[in-house]
């Protein structure tokens, strides 16, 4: 599809808030476009997105690494450099990140089958993280696996790999910490759009076999780190 045929349809959802009330209002708007429900189309192909920024600097790097589910091999990587034009506010992040991984998502030559965004989906303040506005933006699958604990209260799974606990707002389940490693710090995972906390949560579990983070977004981190690294000052 071209990019004269997607650009409309993305336009109401990217276009940049003038303020933070006006951001707010978006995310709470749009947040009723989520849809919690599993594709009935096979995932075969998983995208890892990140953004890296500079030391100092308001230079950002966006990466995009598509992995083969079967065998984590890498089948194709872009990087997209650039500032943002939205101010860094808690809760607002999508605004000032999703710009440059749409561009870094636009570069890829293989299209994936799911998204996984580092940072949060339904578990945010008004249920419109990162991986949603992503997932809604593209109407894609999407899942948000966050290495920080969200803003609510959660129990430490137990020590095991596998072992997971319920993020809840309310009567409502959002989430889950999940323990990918032994004895290793537990991720945060969540839906983003079009798939369920269960699929996510396994998914997970099943592209991480040997490290914390699983390896699409493990790989895009590597790879924006190494790029600011090459661009920096000796």
């Amino acid at each position: 599809m071209s990019d004269s045929e997607t650009a409309p349809q993305r336009a109401p959802y990217t276009r940049l808030p003038h303020d933070e009330a006006e951001a707010v209002a978006m995310q709470t708007e749009l947040a009723g476009c989520v849809v919690v429900a599993d594709d009935d189309r096979p995932i075969d192909t998983v995208a890892g997105l990140d953004i890296a920024y500079g030391k100092d600097s308001d230079v950002a790097v966006a990466t995009a690494v598509v992995l083969r589910r079967g065998d984590l091999a890498v089948l194709d990587q872009t990087v997209v450099r650039g500032t943002s034009d939205f101010p860094y506010v808690p809760g607002l992040l999508a605004f000032r990140e999703l710009p440059l991984l749409l561009k870094a998502i636009d570069a890829l030559t293989v299209t994936p089958d799911l998204y996984v965004c580092d940072g949060y989906g339904l578990t945010h303040p008004r249920r419109f993280g990162l991986a949603c506005h992503l997932g809604v933006v593209l109407d894609a699958p999407a899942i948000g696996v966050a290495k920080n604990p969200p803003h609510l209260p959660v129990e430490a799974p137990g020590p095991d790999r596998g072992a997971w606990t319920p993020i809840s707002a309310g009567e409502e389940t959002v989430g889950c910490a999940l323990r990918t490693q032994d004895g290793v710090k537990p991720v945060y995972v969540s839906v983003g759009h079009r798939a369920t906390l269960a699929t996510a949560r396994d998914l997970v579990l099943e592209l991480a076999p040997r490290y914390r983070l699983p390896e699409p977004i493990r790989a895009a981190d590597q790879l924006g780190r190494k790029r600011l690294a090459e661009a920096a000052p000796a």
